[in-house]
């Protein structure tokens, strides 16, 4: 059926009915009468196959009709297996969620994140718990900033009905922007190994110079006995 299908998208051979085509292949393409175009199909043993036919003369190539359809299901399959199948996963809070649920849904949402799925993190309202709208809306952009390396934001916390959506998009694979909390710590790490580096360096040097200095008084002390 598919192949069926496929084979009625183009015009072939006799079915081409315009005055003139434009042929293309390996060394370029020539406007010629669409009745030369047909004999030249003929004595090569192919077929005239219109690849193009809104463009103005319809553009054709000369090809055996098979293996053109082969070669376009071919090109179809790798567009296909290229395209990555974008899922939207779901993250629920209740307004007043404790740590122990949110670092865990955190870390899901992570894992969501970084097989390249959306998230959709709510926070569902129930009854008079309306009134904690405000404390959802913070839970949500503390969710958002937890996922700074993870995700960007493509919509802020907003109130509908009784839920209150935000919405995640993964970022690229080996762009993620580290978070300034992150980056604070690794420079308060990078400071701290650099200050023990250069006490460790002075403490070598205060070493060498106090075991040159016994060394001289133990030469002095010898010489004195003398």
């Amino acid at each position: 059926m598919k192949n069926d299908k496929m084979k009625n998208q183009y015009r072939v051979n006799e079915q081409i009915r315009v005055k003139e085509v434009r042929i293309v292949g390996d060394g370029g393409s020539e406007v010629v009468p669409t009745r030369q175009a047909l004999d030249m199909a003929r004595q090569q043993g192919v077929d005239l196959v219109e690849i193009s036919p809104n463009a103005n003369p319809p553009v054709c190539r000369l090809i055996d009709y098979s293996k053109f359809l082969y070669q376009q299901k071919k090109h179809q399959k790798e567009i296909k297996a290229k395209q990555v199948k974008v899922e939207v996963k779901e993250i629920r809070f209740g307004p007043q969620t404790d740590d122990h649920d949110y670092n865990f849904k955190l870390k899901h949402a992570k894992e969501f994140l970084e097989d390249g799925n959306k998230v959709r993190a709510y926070v569902f309202f129930r009854g008079r718990s309306i009134l904690f709208k405000e404390q959802g809306e913070v839970l949500l952009l503390r969710f958002a900033n937890d996922l700074e390396e993870y995700a960007k934001v493509e919509q802020l916390p907003r109130l509908e009905g009784k839920k209150m959506f935000l919405f995640l998009a993964p970022k690229k694979a080996g762009v993620a922007k580290k978070s300034q909390q992150k980056r604070d710590n690794e420079r308060r790490e990078a400071e701290a190994k650099a200050a023990a580096d250069q006490q460790a360096e002075e403490n070598a040097v205060a070493n060498g110079l106090l075991a040159n200095a016994k060394g001289g008084e133990e030469l002095l002390k010898m010489k004195s006995e003398e």
